[in-house]
């Protein structure tokens, strides 16, 4: 596999080189590649250790060789612990071809895949300076420890000024990874990279025309059929949402569709729905000011959505995917929307509004009713939500509402690859709050109980009732789609691009 197949801007990582044109700015890639040994060129070997019964131990650390026992001892003469993700930096003894070992704890005798990935992530964002990474940690799960290190090496530095602020190349071997793992794991990567890309970019750089124009150009590189709509045919097919939410703005809403042709055997018809507030100032029930900035995350589902159909075409599914992907920036102006207001969403169902800034909820309203329009056999949607998500779990667990059965099978994938989604009820009293007496129902409920669960059954609303109707998931990802916090695992901070590897592995079940 040579450089060219694996560069941060070649033929493994075709988005990143599609949005380099459109965005002021991309996020890195690191370089992945697999090979039965450390190669010449690496810098730095990464492996594995846990806290045993007799003190630290290491683990699959044939890449030592004969100086396995030497980096023990230095790694316990400097404190080294086993704890999952903890990172231990030190001088490589002679002998090895590299200059510097990092150990990284594995948490427990037999990981999981995703602490696997966990590990491989944290080495990576521990090794300043390192221009090629050998990883030993393929040895205990080659995919994870490629996907980890292409995740947890991502870095955005965006528009700074200063020379040299900009992430250094990097290249990670992972030790045991044949190049049909190295190729998924790029995809993958590139893909939750793209959403990550998406939405760290300001609002002035990615507002709604921007956004549609990204993900043409992304389709159109990876062969799908994409349509967008502007403000005028939005008016002329009555997408109500749509149009309160961006009336505010000067910049225009749009309606993005993508499609995914799984060929003449596809196992099934799937449609994928993200909110895409490219800025969310609250419009007339204007947000308070402090951390708004965060507010360039908005449009979270709509990145992942945009990225996981990509993603679709690019492994070659056979699912027919349709992505519908509302886009608006909800803004106060003179021609905003305004609380009383009574509007009419795209299929006919009227709407009271009580706050603006419960305007997520209605841009997804229109997409979820046209999206229904395919007669797809599953439609999932996502979105930045609530801040109740925020408050119930945190902000690392999705949120996954929705039809039991589906519902369920969602949150378990979702919590396999890591991205931790978690089932939530939809409690029918709490439904109630949203009837309205002028209008079929209102976009909050009659008080702050429930705030998740009250937005998911206003959605439901929007979708088709069982037989009929397509299974329907619902995933807030308020709090995990940006992380406000500390780095972690394979997650930066800003953007995370979840939940698109819940929404592959979703497709791929489908799949079977």
């Amino acid at each position: 596999m040579t450089d060219a197949d694996t560069g941060a801007a070649g033929a493994q990582y075709p988005n990143a080189e599609v949005l380099a044109h459109l965005l002021p700015a991309v996020g890195r890639r690191v370089r992945l590649a697999g090979a039965a040994a450390a190669p010449a060129e690496a810098d730095t070997l990464v492996v594995a250790v846990l806290d045993g019964e007799e003190g630290l131990e290491l683990v699959a650390d044939g890449a030592l060789g004969g100086a396995a026992e030497e980096v023990l001892r230095g790694l316990q003469a400097v404190g080294a612990k086993g704890a999952l993700e903890r990172t231990t930096r030190i001088p490589a003894p002679a002998g090895l071809d590299v200059d510097s070992i990092i150990a990284v704890g594995l948490g427990a005798e037999d990981p999981d895949a995703d602490a696997v990935r966990r590990a491989a992530g944290a080495a990576v964002r521990a090794a300043t300076g390192a221009t090629h990474i050998a990883s030993a940690l393929g040895a205990l799960d080659p995919a994870a420890a490629l996907e980890g290190a292409g995740l947890g090496g991502y870095a955005y530095a965006g528009r700074k000024a200063e020379a040299g602020t900009a992430a250094e190349e990097l290249t990670v071997t992972v030790l045991g990874a044949g190049e049909p793992a190295v190729d998924r794991a790029a995809a993958v990567v590139d893909a939750v990279c793209t959403a990550r890309d998406l939405v760290n970019t300001d609002s002035a750089a990615l507002h709604p025309g921007a956004l549609a124009e990204a993900a043409a150009a992304l389709a159109a590189d990876a062969g799908l059929a994409a349509e967008v709509l502007g403000p005028e045919e939005l008016a002329a097919g009555g997408y109500g949402g749509l149009l309160a939410v961006g009336g505010g703005s000067a910049r225009g809403p749009r309606l993005v569709r993508l499609h995914h042709h799984g060929g003449a055997g596809a196992a099934a018809r799937v449609g994928l729905v993200g909110k895409g507030v490219t800025f969310d100032t609250g419009g007339i029930s204007l947000k308070p000011g402090a951390n708004m900035e965060n507010m360039i995350s908005d449009m979270g589902g709509a990145a992942a959505v945009i990225a996981t159909v990509v993603l679709a075409a690019r492994l070659g599914l056979g699912l027919d995917v349709t992505a519908t992907v509302p886009m608006a920036e909800n803004m106060p102006d003179g021609r905003s929307y305004r609380p009383g207001d009574v509007i009419t969403q795209y299929g006919g169902t009227t709407v009271e509004v009580l706050n603006t800034d419960a305007e997520g909820r209605l841009i997804l309203a229109d997409a979820l009713v046209r999206a229904a329009e395919d007669e797809p056999d599953y439609l999932l949607d996502t979105a930045t939500l609530t801040g109740a998500q925020l408050v119930a779990l945190g902000g690392r667990t999705p949120g996954v509402l929705g039809d039991g059965g589906f519902r369920d099978r969602v949150a378990e994938l979702s919590r396999a690859v890591g991205e931790g989604g978690w089932a939530m009820p939809m409690p029918a009293e709490l439904a109630e709050g949203l009837d309205s007496p002028v209008a079929d129902l209102r976009n909050i409920g009659a008080n702050r109980e429930g705030g998740m669960s009250v937005a998911a059954s206003f959605l439901r609303r929007f979708v088709p009732e069982a037989p009929e109707g397509p299974r329907w998931a619902h995933l807030d990802v308020a709090g995990p789609a940006y992380n406000t916090h500390a780095a972690w695992g394979c997650t930066p901070t800003r953007a995370t691009g979840v939940p698109v590897r819940t929404l592959l592995a979703v497709l791929e079940d489908i799949a079977g």
